[in-house]
């Protein structure tokens, strides 16, 4: 018998693209089931890895996003504190937990290497689901075509999009929740 699924959408802001020669500044996380209730949130800022530089793209980009860059820069924790509590906290979750991202191919780099470069191994397994893709798939879109901007009004969170990662999670926790949904509704 498969174990239940809980879904946690994790959001993150780094410095730049690539994890460990930049560093992961703030993680939230929003985890739910399969029916929308809501099981949980989690938050951290986190201090920047020794030895890692800031991108010199995304310098600039945070300097257009100063509220957000003031966000993710208060309460700061160490990695490995802040890694430690990530991965209690998924593991208190019921079932089995699913990575949920968009685009997953940024965040959950980032979110591995930092539970294996903390000694957290792999809380979510090596694996993660991109509501990017799932996007695609659903409307039978283009990759380019299923960024938040172009889905459908039925699939859209209330939430603004704030580049502050608990507020982006919720969002598109709200998102891909809304498709599965429709998705389960479909296949019934």
């Amino acid at each position: 018998m498969a174990r239940s699924e809980t879904y946690v959408s994790v959001d993150i802001e780094a410095d730049g693209p690539v994890p460990g020669l930049h560093s992961l500044l703030s993680i939230g996380a929003a985890a739910y089931r399969a029916s929308g209730r809501l099981l949980g949130t989690f938050a951290v800022n986190l201090e920047p890895l020794p030895g890692a530089t800031a991108h010199p793209r995304t310098v600039t980009w945070w300097q257009e996003q100063p509220e957000a860059w003031a966000a993710c820069r208060e309460d700061l924790v160490a990695p490995e504190l802040a890694m430690a509590r990530f991965a209690a906290w998924v593991a208190d979750l019921p079932g089995r937990a699913i990575f949920v991202g968009y685009p997953a191919s940024f965040d959950f780099p980032f979110v591995s290497y930092y539970f294996e470069r903390f000694g957290h191994g792999a809380p979510f397994g090596h694996a993660a689901l991109c509501v990017q893709s799932f996007a695609m798939a659903l409307a039978h879109s283009s990759f380019d075509r299923a960024r938040r901007t172009c889905l459908p009004e039925r699939w859209r969170s209330s939430r603004p999009h704030t580049h502050r990662a608990l507020d982006d999670a919720l969002e598109q926790g709200e998102i891909f929740l809304a498709m599965l949904a429709e998705m389960r509704a479909k296949n019934a």
